[in-house]
């Protein structure tokens, strides 16, 4: 048994230092790395009027009016997969937009590429969403789907298209077309014919373990239900406000800036529901939901990364000309722009707030002392094997630090490329050792789990220790 005697700065052992023998305790130094700047502190957003310009530039509140609407009081998932829906349905706008630019510099090649890629991502993200819902018995069945499969062949056409035909073994199957999704009309169109059907075979392929499919047109090869799309996702709603308040400007990046912002902030706000979720789930002990709700949420700041990176495809002199068009810095403002996102910076203190979960999912209490109780907890919990959903979970926290941190690092390399260096440093404020920029802060700032953090340290280096011996006593028995 590995005996783990704490101080507050160096783990070692009581044995005195002549003894010839083996010593059984772990001796672990733990350096202090003075490192003045960073501290564990939750991001602030930008001033008021900032965030509030943000805002209106993107038509974030009339968007939020639409994803808060309740229009399904049974259907508890709606709340989440809307917004991912709409912002799926933004995708589809863009795809239009990119397609139609007549500009002979616009790199269209790898624009299409990107966002293909983008599309696919949301679509995998939409039927885990789907997946998940299916197997809580809470919310098994409440999604709004038309079943035309027992139709018995009479159609009723409420402003979708619909196509019958058979499979094997004489079943009838409707496919139902939403009418006001700009998707199919893609799939018409002679330029974007290739790019909309790779997304229909996306949806096929990613809806397959979803107990209904989206109803975009896609093969439905397993006859499913389709989900009433245009009743959740409201695309009508969506695409009238594909106008910018600033779309007097001319510059064609204004609609690609505009765009990728929608579908940006749509996947926040889910990211703040799936966040809500999951600390109910914690709190009512509903562990392997919560995990899952982890995993998704982990999800989701990769693709805000992928998201963000469409700027990298956007003409650098138009881009800059329209940051200046839009007055997106103004000089007294030294937050990053990412920082006038509220929301973002809610679900960003969110998921730092997941610390303080540890303890109860542990079974332990804080040690006022400042004691190892929670390290050694989850020492027993990795070790035992018996919990294994809370290992789950607390394996899952530690994955949305990674993949937020990962976000912010991969946010300022973005800044540097896409504005120049002056304005990854915060409106030409130089970054030091002794002063760090918000951003830089995030990315490295001690971890937020330290008592997992060091529990699995020790449990390592315990292994470690035992493994040290056992070639200790094979090579004395050899002797």
């Amino acid at each position: 048994m590995v005996d783990l005697d704490w101080k507050a700065k160096m783990v070692s052992s009581d044995l005195p230092n002549k003894s010839p023998k083996i010593s059984t305790k772990l001796h672990i130094s733990i350096p202090i790395i003075p490192f003045r700047g960073v501290s564990n502190t939750s991001p602030i957003p930008a001033s008021n009027s900032s965030c509030s310009a943000y805002e209106h530039c993107f038509r974030l509140p009339e968007l939020r009016k639409i994803w808060d609407r309740k229009e399904f009081p049974d259907w508890k998932t709606e709340s989440i997969l809307k917004p991912a829906l709409q912002a799926l349905e933004i995708t589809f706008r863009f795809i239009s937009m990119v397609l139609s630019d007549a500009r002979p510099y616009s790199n269209r090649r790898e624009w299409t590429r990107r966002i293909e890629s983008l599309t696919a991502s949301q679509i995998e993200l939409i039927a885990i969403i789907i997946e998940d819902e299916a197997e809580d018995s809470t919310t098994r069945g409440t999604a709004p789907i038309v079943d035309l499969s027992s139709s018995n062949g009479v159609l009723v056409r409420d402003g979708s298209y619909a196509e019958v035909w058979k499979v094997p073994g004489e079943t009838t199957v409707v496919n139902k077309t939403s009418e006001s999704s700009l998707l199919p009309r893609l799939a018409t169109w002679q330029t974007s014919e290739d790019v909309a059907q790779k997304i229909l075979y996306s949806i096929e392929c990613e809806m397959r373990r979803c107990p209904y499919t989206l109803g975009l047109g896609e093969p439905n090869l397993s006859g499913k239900p389709s989900l009433a799309y245009d009743a959740v996702c409201r695309p009508n709603e969506i695409h009238a406000l594909k106008k910018s308040p600033y779309d007097h400007i001319n510059n064609h990046e204004n609609q690609s800036v505009y765009n990728t912002h929608q579908i940006l902030e749509a996947w926040i706000h889910v990211a703040k529901q799936i966040i809500q979720r999951l600390t109910e789930r914690i709190e009512s002990k509903e562990f392997p939901k919560a995990a899952n709700d982890c995993y998704l949420v982990e999800r989701i700041w990769k693709l805000l990364a992928e998201i963000e990176d469409l700027h990298l495809m956007m003409d650098p002199d138009d881009f800059l000309r329209l940051k200046n068009q839009l007055q997106m810095r103004s000089p007294d403002e030294t937050a990053p722009i990412c920082f006038r996102s509220r929301e973002l910076v809610e679900i960003t203190k969110s998921c730092k707030e997941l610390k303080h979960k540890v303890p109860a999912i542990l079974g332990v209490e804080v040690d006022p002392k400042g004691g190892p109780r929670i390290q050694e907890a989850a020492m027993r919990l990795y070790s035992e094997k018996k919990e294994f959903e809370k290992v789950y979970l607390l394996q899952a926290f530690q994955a949305i630090e990674g993949a937020l941190k990962r976000f912010f690092y991969a946010y300022k390399q973005l800044l540097v490329v896409v504005m120049g260096s002056l304005e990854a440093k915060g409106n030409g404020v130089a970054v030091t050792s002794e002063s760090c920029d918000s951003l830089t802060q995030l990315f490295l700032e001690p971890t937020y789990f330290p008592s997992l953090d060091a529990a699995k340290t020790f449990l390592g280096e315990s292994w470690s220790h035992q493994q040290h011996k056992g070639t200790e006593r094979r090579s004395r028995r050899e002797r």
